[in-house]
């Protein structure tokens, strides 16, 4: 089954005060520890959305990373347009696969066991959206079948994915993890040394 990745990473950092996906974390930046989380997982290839600073990110990115595993497309309307706005984008240049994560930029610890436990539990039950839970709440990342992209590719409403999971509650599926990484984005300065000090190294890297 093949699986693929998004990763949106548009954003202004208005609220970090640095340019967030460059900061660094466990030896490398950030957004690089969230691609790899998801490569050490067995993800195939990731889509990553950028916006503001792209030039600069996507030249950190492709010196990182080789050949067509990493796909960087950009939201030129970043500035005034929401998270739902970049996940189209992506979308629109996702490689056909079986299904695919999506994740924030700003969410970098994120364990493989997480990642298997979602896949396993959408090989169980079939369903088309796959839910981390953690302490009882959906959490990051999700994984969606590939088939139901024109759904959120068709959706107009205001309430962005969280509205349009609400329709299709029968298709959605949750499964429990013990990773704190699946709450742990960096809005904050303050939450950025928080992570830092909660995790000072990696498990693993590639």
């Amino acid at each position: 089954m093949c699986i693929n990745g998004l990763i949106l990473v548009a954003g202004l950092s208005s609220r970090i005060g640095e340019f967030k996906p460059l900061l660094p974390l466990c030896g490398k930046t950030i957004i690089e520890n969230t691609i790899d989380s998801m490569l050490i997982a067995g993800v195939s290839q990731i889509v990553l959305v950028t916006g503001y600073r792209a030039d600069e990110l996507e030249r950190v990115i492709n010196s990182r990373y080789m050949g067509n595993t990493i796909i960087c497309t950009r939201n030129p309307q970043y500035a005034s347009t929401d998270m739902l706005a970049s996940i189209k984008i992506g979308l629109q240049t996702m490689p056909e696969c079986c299904a695919f994560f999506l994740l924030p930029g700003d969410m970098p610890v994120i364990q493989k066991e997480t990642y298997l436990a979602v896949y396993q539990q959408m090989m169980k039950s079939g369903k088309a959206i796959v839910f981390p839970e953690y302490s009882g709440k959906r959490k990051h990342p999700p994984l969606i079948r590939f088939s139901f992209m024109d759904e959120i590719l068709k959706y107009k409403g205001q309430g962005g994915l969280r509205e349009l999971w609400s329709y299709h509650e029968q298709e959605i599926e949750g499964v429990s993890v013990n990773d704190s990484g699946c709450w742990t984005d960096l809005d904050t300065y303050e939450q950025y040394i928080q992570c830092i000090d909660r995790f000072p190294v990696q498990a693993k890297t590639i």
